[in-house]
């Protein structure tokens, strides 16, 4: 017989399936209304993210025994919470059709995931672990909903500059709430990781000898957030923005996401079961 579980997640994952369905149909057909019903299939696929994750919240054995299904949807469910707090600030509806995508993404490898064992090894348990990876995995998502309002602003960009607003092009968000959500996502973004990475450091020097800085994850997330910080004070300080930054958020995105996964397949690393 199936699990409450088991039941919950398949659920989620396929109200999840029908939003992106739906999204990339609003794309296809052209017509908003069709992005605004998946917009509210999301919304609902939020609380059952929700639901999912409640067990882990209040298990008795606590968060340290998180397990690697609940990381994953955790993940999931955070790229959807920065998403629906931008789309109902700023009526990007149609910004889903990238977003969207993603959050099923999470959720496959959620479901390639054991959900009865402890992602976090016994050694690694600690209060400040769980306060290094919640800010970290929301400003990743906030680097995620960056980068997909990048691309739609190059996209919406290009139509405009070579006049071919098409009607695909009307469908999209205009370019200044792509920036807008750029710029957030990279400010917010910027600002959790480092609040994470400062957790994660005093993790390290209260649990590790003197050779953590060289571990090669440690060395990754460095550069994202020099890369990231760059970015930042371009923005800020210098002015950099529109067609600029949004293709820098993209190509950064990019290239840190393939060099992630040559550092967790190619690498020795603490950070392995991540």
């Amino acid at each position: 017989m199936i699990s409450i579980a088991s039941f919950l997640f398949k659920l989620t994952f396929a109200f999840c399936a029908l939003s992106v369905l739906a999204y990339l149909l609003s794309l296809l057909i052209k017509k908003v209304v069709l992005a605004k019903v998946a917009t509210w299939i999301l919304v609902f696929a939020f609380f059952l993210l929700t639901g999912n994750l409640l067990p882990a919240v209040f298990n008795p054995a606590g968060l340290m025994s998180i397990a690697s299904r609940d990381f994953f949807t955790f993940c999931a469910w955070s790229v959807a919470a920065a998403y629906l707090v931008f789309q109902f600030k700023t009526k990007t509806r149609i910004l889903g059709a990238f977003v969207s995508p993603i959050i099923l993404l999470l959720l496959i490898i959620a479901a390639g995931t054991a959900a009865d064992k402890s992602l976090v090894p016994a050694d690694l348990r600690s209060w400040l672990t769980f306060a290094h990876l919640i800010p970290t995995i929301g400003g990743e998502a906030l680097f995620v909903i960056a980068s997909c309002a990048g691309a739609m602003f190059l996209i919406q960009n290009s139509s405009l500059k070579h006049k071919k607003l098409s009607a695909l092009g009307r469908l999209l968000p205009s370019l200044h709430d792509l920036d807008r959500i750029n710029h957030h996502g990279l400010l917010w973004g910027f600002l959790l990781l480092t609040l994470g990475i400062f957790a994660g450091a005093a993790f390290a020097v209260s649990a590790w000898d003197k050779g953590w800085p060289t571990d090669p994850k440690i060395i990754w997330t460095f550069a994202v957030w020099v890369t990231y910080g760059f970015l930042l004070h371009q923005r800020l300080a210098i002015g950099w923005r529109g067609a600029r930054m949004a293709l820098l958020s993209c190509a950064v995105f990019i290239i840190f996401l393939f060099s992630y996964l040559a550092v967790k397949i190619c690498f020795a690393t603490v950070h392995n079961f991540i």
